[in-house]
């Protein structure tokens, strides 16, 4: 039998959402826990979430993940979870009044990057506090990828 350290995985990306960093200008990203149920931990360990499209919002003293779609895990039959329930998310106070201050002062947005598993085998989620990028800024960003790698590959091939 093996050692229990050796069958957790390391900072294991079950869900990532790509999209995020090309519509949105991120300015902080928090790590926060995840207050999950059995089922949702299983279905997670499968790697089959989606937090594409979902955000994250402040309600009361809490911020809560929206809109994010873990699927039902099998095995579960009837003890099964809601596939696109509003999950808590773990925070501080003071990560979360930092948060509601970017958020109420000065109009950013929450946006979840990625779902993954740390060194303790605990779910965690990656969180920017972002402000969204115009139509404009996108281009720009597209065009400066494209001369990075055009300046890439002259430099390869000696120019």
């Amino acid at each position: 039998m093996a050692p229990r350290g050796s069958q957790r995985t390391v900072n294991k990306i079950v869900a990532e959402n790509r999209k995020a960093r090309f519509n949105y200008e991120i300015i902080d990203t928090y790590e926060a826990g995840l207050a999950l149920t059995g089922t949702e931990v299983k279905s997670l360990r499968e790697g089959k979430a989606n937090i594409a499209e979902s955000y994250a919002s402040d309600e009361g003293n809490e911020i809560w993940l929206i809109n994010s779609y873990l699927p039902e895990y099998l095995q579960a039959n009837r003890f099964n979870h809601a596939p696109r329930r509003n999950r808590k998310l773990l925070l501080n106070k003071r990560e979360i009044g930092r948060l509601r201050v970017g958020i109420n002062r000065e109009g950013m947005t929450l946006v979840p990057l990625k779902i993954y598993f740390n060194e303790k085998g605990r779910a965690k989620l990656e969180l920017a506090l972002a402000k969204g990028k115009k139509l404009h800024d996108k281009r720009e960003t597209s065009k400066e990828r494209d001369w990075n790698r055009q300046k890439q590959r002259l430099l390869k091939t000696g120019g």
